[in-house]
C-alpha cells in the first residue's frame, strides 16, 4: 500500500483525540423527541368524547420536551431497569424535561442513585455476585421446605465502587428461587426484560453530569434511611441531607434547576432553614396513612414554608356519580396556595388488572376506569381541574403527549 504524507499526518492529527476516554455520562442533548406508540395507543383505546377529540387532533404534532413531564426513577421504568442511565437517556427521548435520582448512601457514605437504600437484590445483580452477596444484611436464602426465597441487600452493605461494578435489571424477584440466578427473575408481565441485559447503575455524581450534559432539570429524592441513624456512629440525617446539597451546588447546578424531594417532613425543614434558596421548591412527598390525615396537615406546611407538595395520583382524585372529580385533599391544597405535583404516572398494570385486583394510584377511581386510554382522563382532571404542575411517570411519553397537546411546560 502506498502511503503519502499527508494520510500520514492526517493519522497522526487523528491519534491523540481517539485516545482520549469518551465518558458515558457525557451525551448531546436530544432535539429530536419520539414517543413511541404507547400515547397513541392509548388515545385511540379512549372512548368516544371531547378528550379524545382534543388528544387526536395532537398525533401528527412534532413533539417538545416537558418541565410538566417528569421522569420518575429516569422515565424509562416501565421497559428499562430504573435508576440507571439507559432509563433516563429514555425518559429524556421521551420529552421528560425534569430527571430524578434517588439518592442513597454507600459504605463509604458514596451518594448513589437507587429507589430504596435496601432494594439491590431485586433491582441488581448482587445476590449472583458472591463476594457481595456476602457482604449484603442478608445473604441469598434459597427456597425450601415451604419458605419462600430471601435476600436483603443495601447500598449501605457495599462501597461505592463495589456497587458501580453492579448491573441494573427490572425491580422484581423470585420467591420460589433456588438460585442466585432464579432469583433474579419476577419482572410483571406487563412490563419487560428486553432491555434489561446489564443496565448501568449511577452515582449522583454521574447522574448530575448526564442531566447537566442533556440539559434538563433535576429533582433528587434525599431517601428515608432503612438503617439506624446516626449510620456509623456520627453520619446524621442532616449530614446526609446537606451532602446532597453540597454536590448540587459543587457542580454549579442553579437552585431554581433542583427540585429537592422527601417523604421526611424533618428534611424539607432542614432546607427551609439551612438551605433557603434551594429549600424554597423543595417538594413535601405526602404519604400520610389517610387522606384526612394529609388534608389536616396541609394547613401546618403551608405555615411552615412548603410550597410544594407531591401526593400519589389516589389522593387528588375520587368517584363522583360516573365522574371523576378533585378530591378533599386537592381543593384545599389549592385554596392555601400550595403548588401540587403527582406520582406515578405508568407504574400500575392494564386497566382490566386494575379493576379485576386493585391497584394503589387509581384505586379511589378505578370502578370508572373503562379502558387503558383512561389514563388520559385522569390525566385531564388533573390537569384541567387539580392544575398539578408536574407528573412523575415510568413512561414519559405519556405524560410529553399530553403536555404537548395542551401547552403544559413547554
Amino acid at each position: 500500500m502506498h502511503v503519502t504524507n499527508a494520510l500520514l499526518a492526517a493519522l497522526a492529527a487523528v491519534g491523540p483525540v481517539a485516545a482520549v476516554p469518551c465518558s458515558p455520562w457525557v451525551v448531546k442533548p436530544i432535539t429530536k423527541i419520539e414517543l413511541g406508540p404507547r400515547p397513541y395507543f392509548l388515545v385511540e383505546s379512549l372512548r368516544a368524547g371531547p378528550l379524545k377529540a382534543k388528544l387526536a387532533s395532537c398525533t401528527e404534532m412534532d413533539m417538545k420536551p416537558s418541565t410538566w413531564s417528569i421522569g420518575h426513577r429516569g422515565g424509562g421504568t416501565l421497559l428499562i431497569p430504573e435508576e440507571s442511565r439507559e432509563s433516563i437517556l429514555a425518559g429524556a427521548r421521551m420529552g421528560a424535561g425534569i430527571q430524578e435520582c434517588d439518592v442513597t448512601f454507600t459504605k463509604d457514605r458514596g451518594l448513589v442513585c437507587r429507589h430504596s437504600q435496601c432494594d439491590l437484590h431485586t433491582t441488581t445483580n448482587i445476590v449472583t455476585v458472591p463476594e457481595l452477596n456476602a457482604k449484603c444484611k442478608t445473604p441469598f436464602r434459597p427456597a425450601a421446605n415451604g419458605t419462600a426465597a430471601k435476600a436483603e441487600c443495601c447500598t449501605s452493605d457495599i462501597t461505592i465502587a463495589e456497587y458501580q461494578s453492579l448491573c441494573s435489571k427490572m425491580d422484581g424477584f423470585n420467591a420460589s428461587a433456588t438460585t442466585p440466578q432464579d432469583y433474579l427473575h419476577g419482572t410483571p408481565s406487563w412490563r419487560s426484560d428486553l432491555y434489561a441485559s446489564c443496565a448501568k447503575v449511577m452515582t449522583l455524581q454521574e447522574h448530575i453530569t448526564l442531566v447537566r450534559s442533556l440539559g434538563l432539570k433535576f429533582t433528587p429524592e434525599i431517601k428515608t434511611p432503612m438503617i439506624p441513624m446516626p449510620f456509623q456512629g456520627n453520619y446524621t440525617q442532616e449530614m446526609y441531607a446537606q451532602q446532597v446539597v453540597d454536590t448540587f451546588r459543587a457542580n454549579g447546578i442553579p437552585p431554581q434547576d433542583v427540585f429537592f424531594q422527601s417523604f421526611l417532613y424533618a428534611d424539607i425543614l432542614y432546607l427551609l432553614k439551612h438551605e433557603p434558596t434551594f429549600g424554597q421548591q423543595a417538594v413535601l412527598l405526602d404519604e400520610t396513612a389517610s387522606i384526612e390525615a394529609s388534608v389536616a396537615a396541609l394547613s401546618t406546611y403551608a405555615q411552615d414554608g412548603v410550597k410544594i407538595v407531591a401526593p400519589p395520583l389516589g389522593f387528588l382524585v375520587r368517584a363522583d356519580g360516573d365522574k371523576i372529580v378533585p378530591s378533599p385533599y386537592a381543593i384545599k391544597a389549592k385554596e392555601l396556595g400550595l403548588k401540587i405535583i403527582t406520582w406515578s404516572l405508568e407504574r400500575s398494570p392494564p386497566v382490566a388488572q386494575i379493576k379485576a385486583k386493585g391497584d394503589y394510584y387509581f384505586d379511589s377511581v378505578k370502578e370508572l376506569l373503562k379502558t387503558d386510554g383512561d389514563v388520559y382522563t385522569v390525566l385531564d382532571v388533573l390537569w384541567q381541574q387539580v392544575g398539578v404542575a408536574g407528573v412523575f411517570s415510568d413512561w414519559s411519553a405519556t405524560a410529553t403527549f399530553y403536555a404537548n397537546c395542551f401547552g403544559v411546560g413547554i
